[in-house]
């Protein structure tokens, strides 16, 4: 993904997350193990659902996405940062930086979609219990999760489409730990109002599609509620998860795309919950509060000790 524009500029700076060497240090430890731990839980949710024939249905399908999603989100920008924690010039190539914005929209543009994938497979399995395996089916499944990296990509695409083209002829520094849209764009030299409109209607994009999430989820309860209680204290440890998830991925992203509060501080904040703390908690959420999870991993566990011992 080479330049393809005569920008004056050929890399830009990263001003990172703080300036102290000491505290730089301090982070670099953090990051590190909390990015280790991220490969692993992700990693090992993959893992255990596609060894495990009792997940081998749609929502833990799904679920395995999600992990693989999330890992390689925090991939584009965590190592990155934490190699710059010991450097002290922190520079970006051009190309790079819009590579860093393709797979940064790419994997989080998919991962929109796939927790709406998600909502509705929740909702066929509460709300049409009896349908639930003719209408979920493996063909379904795999078209529900081509569309969400189809829609990924052209929205990836577009995005740098229009990034790639703008002038760049200074100022080159960046206020934060990784190449994103809106501050890539207010380094453009030139007016980017009408790029404003653009970028303005993918964001209410995701304002819309975080309001449908809560919505669907809120009639799934409600619907819920007419059952057993066996049925019910299911359904709200699955569906509790799933909200979770959601208000961790959208929260974030709602106040650096819909609603910016210009805060450098709190900028860099949400820009590490959404690239680190967000991959980092979703395989706890899931594999804490969910039965079969802990079950999978029991048998994990004991296959494992077993093939130790006959050895």
């Amino acid at each position: 993904m080479d330049a393809g524009n005569q920008s004056v500029v050929k890399e830009f700076v990263l001003l990172g997350l703080c300036h102290s060497w000491n505290i730089q240090f301090l982070l670099f430890l953090i990051f590190s193990i909390l990015y280790l731990i991220i490969v692993f839980g992700n990693a090992l949710i993959v893992t255990l659902i596609i060894i495990d024939h009792h997940l081998h249905s749609p929502m833990y399908f799904f679920l395995a996405n999600l992990s693989f999603v999330d890992l390689w989100i925090s991939s584009v920008t965590t190592p990155k940062m934490i190699t710059d924690f010991l450097r002290e010039n922190k520079t970006i190539s051009f190309g790079d930086c819009m590579c860093q914005v393709f797979f940064v929209h790419f994997f989080g543009g998919g991962e929109i979609v796939l927790l709406l994938v998600m909502a509705y497979d929740r909702y066929v399995a509460i709300c049409k219990p009896l349908h639930y395996s003719t209408i979920m089916s493996l063909q379904r499944c795999i078209g529900l999760v081509v569309s969400y990296w189809i829609t990924g990509f052209v929205h990836a695409f577009s995005q740098r489409v229009v990034i790639i083209q703008l002038p760049f002829c200074g100022p080159r520094e960046i206020d934060s730990f990784f190449c994103d849209i809106p501050l890539v764009v207010e380094l453009a030299c030139m007016d980017t109002s009408t790029l404003g409109i653009f970028l303005n209607g993918a964001s209410g994009v995701l304002g819309l599609t975080f309001v449908v999430l809560l919505i669907s989820y809120t009639y799934i309860l409600l619907t819920v509620r007419q059952r057993s209680k066996t049925a019910v204290s299911k359904a709200l440890s699955t569906c509790t998860a799933h909200i979770t998830v959601v208000v961790l991925f959208f929260g974030p992203c709602i106040f650096i795309y819909v609603w910016p509060l210009s805060i450098p501080w709190v900028d860099k904040f949400l820009a590490v919950f959404y690239s680190v703390i967000t991959p980092f908690l979703n395989p706890a959420i899931y594999s804490l509060r969910n039965k079969e999870m802990k079950n999978a991993m029991k048998r994990f566990r004991n296959c494992c000790m077993a093939s130790e011992v006959s050895i």
